[in-house]
């Protein structure tokens, strides 16, 4: 197993002793990023206007809306669809983040939440928000994969290919070498449906939602795909057992659900308002 990569990093950038928190952990500077990413991304396409808010100050607080869903349903997403029986019985830790415990299924039902309440807040238009959104997620999904990767999380299936990776700093997942799933999903969740959505669909005639829709359906296909090389646990299967797992369970839903958000999308765009973005 020698030419095999050992993967131990510590989960902390900086270790400290502050009540229950041990550090300023990889995981929260890969959510910082991606935010951070995500808001320039933000601001871009509000100054090619097709983001339609007037000013910086709103581009602020649209990401603050979206901090607030993502974090939030991320971690309820958690609480509800992997392990609710644990969390029923011990309810403060619902609170423990620092603990770990964060679903995307969750934190995309939390962020279209947050954009929906900015709409009203603002009387922005509600797909406008959801198109700007999803172009301006994938950066969050790719740095959030690679805080999985880094913290050792979700390790894949037992594998002999050459760029399997031992995670010692998983004791569950033992010296034996697999699949690094989590940046299988960072390079397809996070890279090829930012290419897809940035450089792909902006050649195409689309009408207002059509990037929501590729969003949803493109994240649900590309977690189906990658989720088979993840190692099965307890907590991940479905009521399908070892059939499906819980993430593809509800990937199944989003790909319903983004064939709803095409099939029902309105406002086309005329061919000189296309938005450009380059």
């Amino acid at each position: 197993m020698e030419h095999y990569y050992v993967h131990n990093w510590s989960p902390f950038a900086v270790q400290f002793k502050l009540g229950p928190l041990q550090g300023l952990s990889w995981y929260g500077l890969m959510y910082v990023l991606g935010f951070t990413v995500g808001y320039f991304l933000l601001e871009h396409l509000r100054r090619h206007q097709f983001l339609p808010l007037k000013d910086t100050t709103l581009t602020q607080d649209l990401l603050t809306y979206c901090i607030a869903g993502a974090v939030l349903g991320g971690r309820l997403g958690h609480v509800l669809f992997y392990n609710p029986s644990y969390y029923l019985s011990n309810p403060l830790e619902i609170f423990a983040v620092w603990r770990g415990g964060m679903a995307s299924h969750g934190g995309i039902l939390g962020l279209v939440l947050g954009l929906l309440l900015f709409s009203r807040k603002h009387h922005a238009p509600f797909l406008a928000l959801c198109d700007s959104a999803a172009l301006a997620a994938t950066p969050g999904l790719f740095f959030g994969r690679f805080g999985n990767f880094i913290n050792g999380e979700m390790p894949g299936k037992v594998t002999d290919v050459p760029w399997a990776v031992i995670f010692a700093n998983n004791a569950e997942a033992g010296m034996a070498p697999r699949h690094p799933v989590q940046i299988y999903q960072a390079l397809t969740e996070g890279l090829v449906l930012f290419l897809l959505l940035w450089f792909i669909v902006p050649r195409t005639r689309f009408k207002r939602g059509f990037h929501t829709a590729v969003f949803i359906i493109g994240y649900a296909v590309l977690r189906i795909a990658t989720e088979f090389f993840r190692e099965t646990s307890e907590e991940l299967a479905s009521a399908f057992g070892e059939i499906l797992t819980q993430g593809q369970l509800l990937s199944l839903g989003m790909i319903l659900c983004g064939i709803w958000v095409y099939r029902h999308t309105q406002f086309a765009m005329s061919k000189n308002a296309a938005p450009v973005w380059k």
